[in-house]
Formats: C-alpha cells, structure tokens, sequence
C-alpha cells in the first residue's frame, strides 16, 4: 500500500468526520491523464482536504518549511504532507515562480493531476482575488485541461488560517473541464496569458459565490 492510500485510509474517516465534506462534481476529474485542478484558497486545511476528496492523488507545491520542522510535530507534518503529494518549494528566492511553474510541469508531462491557487496566497478576507497568469502557463504548455474546484467554507472552520480547525461542515465543488487547445503555442502571449487566467478565475467565483476583487491577495495583504 502506498503512503498516500495509507493516509487515505487512516486520516479519511476522521477527516470526514471532522468536516463532513460535501462534494460535488468530482465526477469531471478525469480518470487518467494529466489534469490540472484550480481553485480558491481560504485557510491551511484547504490543502488537507482536497486531496482526500479526490479519488486521483493530487500533488502540489508547497512551503518548503512544512517539511522541515522539528521535533515530532515538524515529522508528522512531513509525513502527512509529502504523503498525500505535496512537493516543497522555496518560492521565497528570485527564482521561486520558475521552480514552481516547473514542477508543475513535470507532474503533468507524468499525466498526473495538479492543483494549483491561481491566487496565489490565502485570501485576507474570504474574498477571491485575481488570479495570476502560472496556471495558463500551465494549461498552454502541457495541453491539460482544467478543472476549477471551490472551496465553501474552511475559513469558517479555520479563521485566520491559524492554530487548530473546529469541526464543522465544508462543501468543495468541481466544474466542467475546461480546455485552451486554440490557444496552443501562445504562452508567451501576455494577453492570451491573462484572458485564459480570468476565465478560470470567473469559473471558480461562479462555483464559490465570492465576491471578486480586481487585484492581487498578495497586494492586498501589503496595503
């Protein structure tokens, strides 16, 4: 039994229970093949709870600091998160973005599933933020669908994104597989970049119910 199907079967029931996820749409993730899944991003157990939802194993970048923590509690994390497909990253240097769009890549040239925040960030306040332009990036260079997916209601379980999640209930909602084949040999373009962006962006306010903002997280947790 792999780790991944190891924590499936042992953190699953108590995460369902703990969440009592309701999900819809998982049947638009394709059986096989490259697939990358985009979504919103609320609080920290996003992470935990997309990939116990999906039947695929969904790898993901992550903190490079989430596998390298001390003690019991830093091992535990690395296990858990390496586990169920988290690949670290230090997205902190010069370079991070490349490192990050690269690995991406990779997982998809492997015809695996790869999910991705477009925003980048956790939203501040619960609402969605403009998405940037590495998830077309993506889709443009590898041919992989996307699968936009929401998530409703982590935030309330974890405001802040900060110490223990309270139980509760959490519905994560996938859309139609959206395709970019028209715009193949175009990821240079920064104008097809972004419209390919906002289209994913505007499936996931669909999905979610957020209300949109016009501008980066990122930018928003600064001001």
């Amino acid at each position: 039994m792999s780790r991944f199907a190891l924590i499936k079967a042992v953190l699953g029931p108590i995460m369902r229970l703990m969440f009592r996820p309701r999900v819809e749409g998982v049947e638009n993730i394709p059986g096989d093949g490259p697939v990358i899944l985009a979504g919103n991003h609320l609080t920290f157990i996003d992470s935990m709870i997309l990939p116990l939802v999906c039947d695929r194993q969904v790898f993901f970048i992550g903190k490079d600091e989430y596998v390298t923590g001390k003690g019991v509690k830093g091992r535990l994390m690395a296990w858990f998160f390496t586990g169920v497909g988290m690949i670290p990253v230090d997205r902190d240097g010069g370079r991070g973005g490349v490192a990050a769009l690269m690995t991406g890549r990779r997982v998809l040239d492997e015809g695996r599933v790869f999910g991705i925040y477009p925003e980048g960030t956790r939203s501040p306040d619960g609402r969605l933020y403009r998405g940037r332009t590495g998830i077309a990036r993506l889709t443009l260079m590898t041919g992989a669908p996307v699968v936009p997916f929401a998530m409703i209601g982590t935030d309330k379980l974890q405001p802040g994104g900060a110490g223990l999640p309270r139980p509760g209930r959490v519905t994560v909602r996938f859309g139609e597989a959206m395709e970019f084949s028209r715009y193949e040999g175009m990821d240079r373009d920064r104008y097809v970049l972004r419209a390919v962006t906002d289209s994913v962006m505007t499936e996931v306010m669909r999905l979610s119910g957020q209300e949109y903002v016009d501008m980066y997280a990122s930018k928003a947790k600064a001001a």
